[in-house]
């Protein structure tokens, strides 16, 4: 869980928009609000008097930033990705500006069950049943067959991030896939598994997503051991070893930023032994 923006200003701001939106595709908001990451996304629970319980959701950003992948991307998915992709229904848009911000709101279909984890980090183990790690990766297979001109994970980000990060050489990329570029066990429930937050994704390397869930899961080691047995051909190939270098230098930028400052010593190990492997 993520907490509101440092100044109460934006925070009262964004709880004013996510409200004209609500009036605006005819929904109801109640219960708590949930902040989303350094307080650029709020949620509430909603009902609708035709869709039922839903799901709204807003993203701010500067006026002349309002655009690009993050911004379209749960409108994207639900053009392009198939609907046997376990993810929230988009019900609607409503898209507002003021003088200097922009807002989107995405109503969507309330999911009944819970994140498999209140943090990207997972920090407790999880026991998941063999059906749901055979429906996750039957979805994330479906995904990474479906055609995008978005990108998730650029090469010359990867030229440059890699060596800064990890002290690695860049690995070359031959092999992309769609990807859903989030994939930790907070945008997973606990039920199916339902796919959350679709604002990143896209075109990644071979085994990224797999890469991503495994390098979130190393402070619960007995968890991070069954996602490599359940993604053992995808993390063993020369391919995902290096996805798995890549994603080891996005989460090691992110912990330069401050976040999850804890996960830094087990990304260095998981680098020492891909760099061993590569």
């Amino acid at each position: 869980m993520y907490s509101p923006p440092p100044d109460p200003a934006d925070a009262h701001r964004l709880a004013d928009a996510h409200d004209k939106a609500a009036a605006a595709l005819g929904a109801s908001p109640h219960g708590p609000l949930v902040w989303g990451w350094h307080g650029r996304t709020l949620s509430r629970r909603a009902e609708h008097p035709e869709h039922g319980a839903c799901w709204l959701r807003l993203l701010a950003a500067p006026a002349d930033k309002a655009d690009g992948k993050l911004w379209t991307g749960t409108a994207d998915a639900a053009r392009s990705v198939p609907h046997a992709v376990r993810r929230p229904v988009l019900h609607g848009l409503h898209d507002a500006t003021d003088t200097a911000y922009a807002y989107r709101a995405e109503l969507t279909s309330f999911i009944d069950s819970p994140a498999c984890s209140p943090d990207p980090v997972l920090r407790q183990e999880l026991d998941l049943p063999a059906s749901w790690w055979t429906s996750l990766r039957t979805d994330l297979a479906r995904l990474a067959a479906v055609p995008t001109d978005r990108v998730a994970v650029r090469q010359e980000w990867i030229d440059r991030s890699v060596p800064r990060f990890t002290g690695a050489p860049a690995p070359q990329v031959t092999e992309w896939a769609t990807a859903h570029g989030d994939l930790h066990l907070a945008n997973l429930t606990a039920d199916g598994p339902v796919i959350m937050d679709w604002e990143g994704w896209g075109i990644a390397p071979f085994g990224y997503d797999a890469a991503l869930l495994y390098a979130y899961s190393l402070l619960a080691p007995a968890t991070a051991a069954r996602v490599q047995h359940e993604f053992t051909d995808v993390l063993d190939s020369p391919q995902g070893q290096a996805a798995q270098l890549i994603v080891a230098a996005e989460l090691l930028q992110s912990a330069s930023r401050g976040d999850h400052p804890d996960l830094v010593p087990p990304l260095r190990t998981l680098i020492q032994e891909i760099s061993t492997a590569l």
